[in-house]
């Protein structure tokens, strides 16, 4: 190890620190609204389980204190944001699942804390109002550098270097791919469900990216997990 990862840490502890100390500031907001966060959690950078192509879209993720071996809840914060603000939106957003340990999905007392912490709705994606935004961009500053870098989820589907000049698909195996991950299987259909009614839709990444579909009740669909 180096002097400088004695002095800091490792990037991964580094991130995990800051993040613990995020979450830190935010335990007096839970308390106010009357949903304590627990002692510990878990928190980590990272996709979530079984997102695969629709990762980019998916932000965080959080786990319920049953699935775990230690009874402390996983929350997963999506390598693809860069902004440290952003960050802790998606923080926030995660933190009222732990505190309700995922039992509301995102209606009932999810949607009820959501609202009284600043966010608006639709309550899949919660983007937060003027004021929590605020709130969240002086907190960011507190807290100092985020020693995270932007991943750039978009490259695992984009043309590489071609022998020669010019561009090529990224081929099924060898070593132009960026991550070590299974190679991209065509064109996948990714599933979305209405979260009241049910209704289920099939589309791909190319329409989703465009904009996320509503139900014929004019409720916005859902990714399915």
């Amino acid at each position: 190890m180096t002097e400088q990862q004695e002095m800091h840490g490792t990037d991964h502890e580094a991130r995990e620190a800051w993040l613990e100390r995020a979450i830190d500031m935010m335990r007096p907001r839970f308390t106010e609204v009357g949903m304590p966060l627990p002692d510990h959690i878990h928190v980590s950078v990272g996709f979530g389980y079984g997102i695969r192509a629709e990762s980019k879209y998916i932000l965080g993720q959080t786990w319920a204190r049953r699935a775990s071996a230690d009874g402390v809840n996983h929350v997963f914060i999506g390598p693809q944001v860069g902004d440290p603000a952003e960050m802790l939106v998606t923080l926030l957003h995660e933190l009222i699942h732990v505190a309700d340990d995922c039992q509301s999905g995102h209606k009932g007392a999810f949607a009820e804390a959501a609202t009284r912490l600043g966010f608006d709705g639709p309550m899949t994606q919660t983007p937060p109002t003027v004021g929590l935004a605020a709130e969240l961009a002086v907190m960011a500053a507190e807290l100092g550098p985020f020693d995270h870098g932007k991943l750039d989820v978009d490259l695992a589907a984009a043309p590489v270097p071609a022998p020669g000049g010019g561009t090529a698909p990224a081929p099924a195996g060898g070593g132009t791919k960026v991550h070590s991950g299974p190679s991209k299987q065509g064109t996948r259909m990714i599933k979305l469900v209405a979260p009241d009614c049910g209704y289920t839709v099939r589309t791909t990444r190319k329409w989703l990216a465009e904009g996320v579909p509503s139900c014929p009740h004019g409720v916005q669909m859902d990714v399915a997990a």
